[in-house]
């Protein structure tokens, strides 16, 4: 029978599961307000992930590993924003491209590292994300399902907060975007519209290493090809329906974690509902999103258009 304790571990997994959406869709968000579209975001979380995972089982602290898988998704984000800015190259090929690269390079990598494992080796559990208020509300399941989290939960939280701060109130911020809508504009006013989208597209690659490391080391112990599993795709989303902004990534984030939480707890009821059918339910969500909100808004008008200094010349 439903009760409160099952509610709250319901909201609980859909905070854990909008996590690594979270951190990618911020990252793709920031991209595409400076102009340069970036579908490679799947292929950045899975290097992440892997990176991450390697490095927490052999350094095992598992902030340094955080980063070290940022950094690999910025790594790529190098290679995305070299073709696209620099050689004003397709961006849909080159994030493609990224996508296919990145989970091939990472299981190249992972039997590599591991002796020819295809599955890294599990990272202790002194080495994960740490959770917090793990001890704090014993005695109340409802409000440790709710809050006792991993703390990459509430960094994803605190990103939203800086990156809206960043773009609404900050004069860097306005420049991004100001770079996304009208990049001959911005040179008129000796904004280096190069620059602004190099840094953007660098730090999307970062957030999507970040959402990749959070799956590997925080979610799960260790990392796998099927891992990631779309779940960039789905940040991409996350970016269509929020408009653009980051409360509204926040929200599609929320929105496709209900939906994994949704399925995880039918999965493990009684109903007689097939497992492939509970497994569709996250993607199913994805479908109706872009069915019912995909024609509804409206990318910054720069978005995807090669930018090169020779033109305004």
């Amino acid at each position: 029978m439903f009760n409160l304790t099952m509610l709250g571990l319901i909201i609980g997994n859909t905070f854990i599961n909008a996590t690594p959406i979270l951190f990618t869709g911020l990252g793709g968000m920031m991209s595409e307000k400076s102009g340069v579209t970036n579908i490679g975001l799947e292929g950045m979380m899975a290097i992440g992930a892997l990176i991450a995972a390697t490095v927490g089982f052999y350094v095992g602290n598992p902030w340094i590993a955080l980063i070290a898988g940022g950094l690999a998704g910025m790594f790529f984000a190098l290679i995305h924003a070299i073709i696209s800015i620099t050689f004003a190259g397709d961006q849909t090929i080159s994030g493609i491209a990224i996508n296919y690269l990145g989970p091939g390079l990472a299981l190249f990598l992972g039997r590599l590292f591991f002796d020819g494992a295809t599955q890294t080796k599990t990272i202790p559990s002194e080495a994960k994300i740490p959770i917090l208020f793990k001890n704090v509300f014993n005695g109340h399941p409802f409000l440790s399902n709710v809050f006792s989290q991993y703390a990459t939960v509430y960094l994803s939280l605190l990103f939203v907060v800086l990156v809206y701060i960043f773009l609404y109130k900050t004069k860097w911020g306005l420049r991004v975007i100001a770079a996304g809508e009208h990049p001959r504009a911005c040179e008129t006013l000796n904004i280096n519209v190069v620059r602004v989208r190099y840094l953007s597209v660098l730090f999307s690659g970062f957030m999507a290493g970040i959402g990749g490391a959070s799956l590997s080391i925080a979610v799960v112990s260790s990392f796998s090809p099927t891992l990631v599993a779309g779940q960039g795709f789905i940040a991409l989303v996350t970016v269509i329906f929020g408009k653009w902004t980051p409360h509204g990534v926040l929200l599609g984030s929320v929105f496709f974690g209900l939906a994994q939480a949704v399925a995880v707890f039918f999965g493990g009821t009684s109903l007689q509902i097939p497992s492939e059918f509970i497994s569709m339910i996250p993607y199913i969500a994805t479908l109706l999103i872009l069915i019912f909100f995909g024609g509804k808004t409206l990318a910054p008008t720069a978005s995807g258009k090669p930018y090169l200094t020779e033109d305004i010349q």
